[in-house]
């Protein structure tokens, strides 16, 4: 039945070409994609030069374009900038300091806008604020904030001043976000009162109050207070706007090298700790720039929404770091996609008149789930691209999205890239033709391909390994204290760079992605390692072994089932069952939980104690279960 399932997905081979407005309008034709394409492969340091130089503000130019002793790359080795110089200070010169830079609305339909000149403002009053604090150039600082226009603020700030920050995902719990704390030894923690989703309000500051006890090198906990709230601070606790209050609104941007450290961002690996890919300064400012500004085809007075939340890479790429170099407008929507009605992300769409629209499969598939009835209300006209991101989307999510978001009138940009790769990698820009389920093809100046185990190309159309054959400019630099995990990106396959995807590619070279080839599930577009998920099922005390797997889920992609065996006196029950999934909900957050938990006596393991998992997939999925000779029973 699998094999049948993906025979039918290989050939997917319906082409849409895009619609007339989009090419009126569009930055560059498909013919002019692929010869800028074939100059960046050619010839990618002259490339990255001409872009560096037409598309950023340097303070002294690069030395050298790229330096590369493998595994380990620089970009604009000796060049100095300021990547919020580039995103704030030029566009108040010239001319854009009225031009609004954030539009934030939430489930109660309240709204505040800001403009360039305003947020380079609040940016440099609260850098200010940081330097008070003896935060200095190199410090970690992290931050744990609801999707507000504050959490941009504290973002930026860092950056500002050479401060590298780490966003955690304002879901993930307390002992997930300690365990990053801890990691990164953050000499500051920023968070606030409360988030609301589904009109609750969602308590984060005792989610960090548990985080940082007993931890000595948190110097400070800065606490944007939420209106209504008069909390009394304890020791060790700032006042967000107390911090900002006094300051002044000129900060002079730190002279930063192009590799200086900009973030630290946590993701699941194929073991049980989270890596902390390091992104640096030059390469990645530039990439992000020249990524949403082509891939998106953004133009002056566009209206642009990434749907995305800053603790993933998507909020930092495309709703912060890209938009703002780009100097674009953009949107951001604090609470739930379906909340208080199905119609409240179109209404935003209708009422802010939105150009260009980037979200996720998941919640497509969530809407399609409610019907066409919904979005069917509102005037969608506006749109011109539409973008998805997190997973691949099936081809039934895209049709059901060109047709009732779209009206068949915008350009869908299916965009593959990772936390490591920083930016979009595979995709089809606005004014190409675009195949349903096939992200499309490289982007300029990476070089991709689909191979077999030892690095060599398989035929079109055959299941093999995404590869990058040669370092980018936003690519990681390091894993955080662990370069042997970098550095294992580089050994995979000798000599290139595997992304932990496997893909297959068509005659016309358009790539599709089929999903992780590592034990790393995709939630809603969230990665979550199944050795995470299994280290926390295991530290209940009534759980002596467990193995997680994702299952195909119609609306999340993938859906996690754990199978796990009890210890000696302990009895299966709906109750232990339900306090199974508190104790994962209390370890890792919320989107960690099993929807589906099996007691079982054994597990399938090799010899060397390895549990299979694919067999336990799968049996669960009615698929052959293949070759088990390395079973030990």
């Amino acid at each position: 039945m699998a094999e049948h399932k993906d025979e039918i997905l290989l050939k997917v081979n319906q082409v849409f070409n895009p619609p007339e407005r989009v090419l009126e309008k569009a930055l560059i034709s498909a013919e002019e994609f692929d010869k800028i394409y074939q100059k960046s492969v050619e010839d990618p340091e002259g490339f990255w030069a001409e872009q560096a130089e037409k598309e950023l503000v340097w303070f002294e130019k690069w030395e050298k374009v790229r330096e590369w002793n493998y595994p380990y790359y620089k970009w604009f080795v000796g060049g100095k900038l300021n990547i919020t110089y580039n995103c704030l200070d030029r566009h108040v010169e010239n001319g854009r300091r009225n031009k609004i830079a954030y539009i934030y609305t939430n489930e109660d339909n309240q709204e505040i806008k800001v403009t360039y000149g305003e947020l380079l403002e609040m940016v440099n009053r609260f850098a200010n604020g940081l330097k008070s604090l003896g935060v200095k150039k190199g410090d970690r600082v992290v931050i744990y904030m609801p999707l507000v226009i504050e959490q941009m603020v504290a973002m930026l700030a860092c950056a500002r001043i050479g401060a590298i920050h780490s966003v955690v995902y304002a879901g993930f719990s307390a002992n997930a976000l300690r365990m990053r704390i801890e990691d990164a030894e953050a000499k500051v923690v920023i968070t606030s009162t409360w988030t609301k989703r589904r009109g609750k309000k969602i308590d984060l500051k005792s989610v960090v109050d548990e985080a940082v006890d007993g931890l000595e090198f948190v110097e400070n906990i800065i606490v944007f207070q939420r209106e209504g709230d008069e909390f009394e601070l304890a020791e060790k606790e700032i006042d967000f706007n107390e911090l900002m209050k006094n300051q002044s609104p000129e900060c002079e941007p730190e002279v930063m090298d192009a590799e200086d450290p900009l973030f630290i961002l946590y993701t699941s690996g194929s073991t049980g700790k989270p890596k902390g890919v390091l992104h640096t300064i030059g390469g990645y400012n530039l990439y992000t720039h020249v990524t949403t500004k082509y891939v998106f085809d953004i133009h002056e007075d566009d209206i642009y929404w990434c749907t995305a939340d800053p603790g993933w890479i998507t909020g930092h790429s495309y709703m912060l770091y890209g938009p703002l170099s780009v100097g674009t407008t953009s949107v951001i929507a604090e609470g739930a996609p379906d909340f208080p009605d199905p119609g409240r992300w179109w209404s935003i769409i209708e009422k802010y008149r939105v150009n260009i629209f980037y979200t996720a499969p998941t919640a497509i598939r969530l809407f399609m789930k409610y019907g066409e009835d919904w979005p069917a209300k509102y005037d969608l006209s506006s749109l011109r691209v539409l973008g998805s991101v997190g997973e691949p989307i099936n081809p039934e999510a895209w049709i059901w999205y060109y047709e009732n978001i779209g009206r068949k009138q915008c350009s869908i940009v299916d965009t593959w890239w990772q936390t490591e790769t920083g930016g979009h990698m595979i995709t089809t820009v606005p004014a190409y033709p675009q195949k349903p389920g096939k992200a499309g093809k490289p982007f300029w100046g990476i070089k991709a391909d689909v191979v077999d185990k030892q690095g060599n190309p398989v035929e079109p159309n055959t299941v093999g390994f995404l590869v990058i054959k040669e370092p980018w400019p936003s690519a990681l630099r390091t894993c955080w204290g662990e370069p042997e995990r970098f550095e294992k990106y580089w050994n995979e396959i000798p000599n290139v760079y595997t992304a932990g995807d496997l893909a297959t590619k068509d005659e016309d070279g358009y790539i599709m992605i089929l999903g992780r080839a590592d034990d790393v599930i995709n939630v809603s577009g969230h990665r979550i390692g199944t050795a995470e998920v299994e280290s926390a099922l295991v530290s209940h005390p009534a759980v002596a072994e467990a193995a997680v797997i994702g299952k195909p889920h119609e609306v999340k992609g993938e859906s996690i089932k754990a199978f796990v065996i009890l210890k000696q006196g302990h009895e299966p029950s709906d109750n232990l069952l339900k306090d199974i999934k508190m104790h994962v909900r209390h370890e890792l957050g919320s989107l960690a939980v099993p929807d589906e938990i099996e007691f079982v006596e054994k597990l399938p393991k090799t010899r060397s104690g390895k549990i299979m998992r694919r067999v336990l997939k799968a049996q669960e999925l009615g698929m052959d279960v293949g070759d088990i000779s390395t079973l030990e029973d």
